[in-house]
């Protein structure tokens, strides 16, 4: 089944194209956190980053550095977020990969209001677990 993106892709919902490319296509969200919230998705529907074949999430990088830029400078180098909710848990509602770039004003939401601190010894096992997963 297709995602909202794709449809959008597609050609068969309207959007606010920012830029596209033959791999990317960047738009304005329709219910920005701040005006200028695009959103960088690659046109290749997958729902999660890692699920990218390598090359085309290279594409991506690119993409989104160029558009994040675009942003910064439309806003007089205004601050930015660059977010991607990789999974339900995660914040994802829309399941094909895409990154949000958030322009932040003094004064704006600032993610990472929460914190955690680690057990004496839970950090080096979380690192050596992370690690070994990338053997």
């Amino acid at each position: 089944m297709s995602t909202i993106f794709t449809k959008i892709i597609q050609g068969d919902i309207p959007c606010e194209k920012i830029f596209e490319t033959d791999a990317e296509i960047a738009i304005l969200d329709i219910m920005p956190c701040n005006a200028g919230h695009t959103l960088v998705i690659p046109k290749l529907e997958v729902a999660r980053l890692e699920d990218l074949p390598e090359t085309q999430a290279i594409s991506l990088m690119r993409t989104l550095q160029q558009v994040a830029k675009a942003v910064s400078t439309a806003f007089d180098g205004i601050d930015y977020n660059i977010i991607l909710n990789n999974g339900a848990n995660a914040g994802q509602e829309v399941e094909h990969v895409h990154f949000h770039v958030i322009p932040r004003t003094e004064g704006s939401h600032k993610p990472f209001g929460n914190h955690i601190r680690y057990s004496e010894g839970e950090m080096q096992e979380v690192g050596a677990r992370i690690r070994n997963c990338l053997r």
